[in-house]
Parts: C-alpha cells; structure tokens; sequence
C-alpha cells in the first residue's frame, strides 16, 4: 500500500513540475498578449492605417528617448512634444547616434503614460523590438507614426488627460559567443575560421 501510495504521490508531483515550466514558458506571451488587448502598464495598440475619424479634441503627445549605460549611444526625438487632434495620424523622427569606437546593436522597447492611454495609443509604424546596428560614430533616423483613438474622449476615466508620454528605452543585444574552433565535413577542426 505504501508503495502505491509514494508512486501516486510521485506522479502528482512530476505532473506538477511539468506544469508549472509549461507555466512559465507560456507566461511571457500570454502577457503581451493581456497587454495588448487591455493596454495594460501603457502598451499600445497596432494598427494598420489612420483613424478615419478626427475629432476636435487636442491632445499633446510628449516624446522621450533613454538609452541603458551599456550601449555607447545617444538617443533622443527630434521634436520633444506634438499637440494633434485626436485621430489625426503623426510621424514622428528619433535620432540614435553610436558615440562608441566599434559597430554596436541595439533594440528598444517603449511605453505609454498614464498607462490607461495605451488602449488609445496606435502606432502604424515603429523600429521597436528591431534590431538597430549603427557603426562607430553613425548617426540614423528613427521613424514612428502614430494617432491617438478618438474613442478615447468618450472614456470617462481619461477625460483629466491632457498629456501622453511615448517613451522609448534602447539596450544593447547580446552579439553571440564566436567559437575558437569548428568542426568541418571531413571532421578535422578548424581554427580561427569566424
């Protein structure tokens, strides 16, 4: 009985483990997918034109741009703030220069604030989540376009909003290890080939 016991209490255990890595592995998507559908913590919507509505309200869209200390960049937008209908599409323009003295990669993730606009927040073209490779002392232009839903003026917990911050952060991506030694097709090693 003892045995039949430890082995039930074996298999309830491992079924445990595995379900909580398939947890954790469906964690992130599951996530993102929460945010975009609630503009949850100031994600924003896609979208893949303009509004075809523009309402009279304004609503100024203030534009800030970080760079992590471990990528050699500046970063910044070309115009700080944009005042624009509701419905009315921007395109927007950062400018990302490498004050480093090799070639570095970076990507940038972003949010809106207050975070209840990011349901409200469209953005028709963006370079986040992409991968941005500038050489020593390159200078690029980095595009965003956008509008702001004009749903947004019937939303009664948003009629206080006169501001939305766009904020973009860009790190550094991790160039991958090169190895010192491949094996090629006659199975001999070769050095010092990358």
């Amino acid at each position: 009985m003892s045995a039949r016991r430890n082995r039930i209490v074996g298999l309830v255990c491992a079924g445990l483990f595995v379900s909580m890595i398939g947890a954790a592995y469906a964690a992130v998507p599951l996530y993102q997918l929460f945010c975009q559908v609630t503009g949850y913590g100031g994600t924003t919507q896609r979208a893949e034109a303009g509004s075809d509505v523009i309402i009279d309200r304004e609503i100024t869209v203030r534009l800030d741009g970080n760079v992590n200390p471990a990528l050699n960049w500046s970063f910044k937008p070309e115009v700080k703030t944009v005042k624009l209908k509701m419905g009315e599409t921007a395109q927007m323009v950062y400018l990302a220069k490498n004050t480093g003295n090799r070639k570095t990669t970076g990507t940038s993730v972003f949010n809106v604030t207050p975070n209840e606009a990011g349901v409200y927040f469209n953005k028709i073209q963006c370079f986040c989540f992409t991968e941005q490779a500038l050489e020593a002392g390159e200078t690029a232009e980095m595009s965003v376009v956008f509008f702001v839903d004009p749903e947004m003026a019937k939303d009664p917990n948003l009629t206080h909003v006169k501001e939305i911050t766009l904020s973009y952060t860009f790190f550094p991506v991790e160039e991958p290890v090169k190895p010192v030694a491949v094996r090629t097709d006659d199975g001999s090693v070769a050095k010092d080939r990358l």
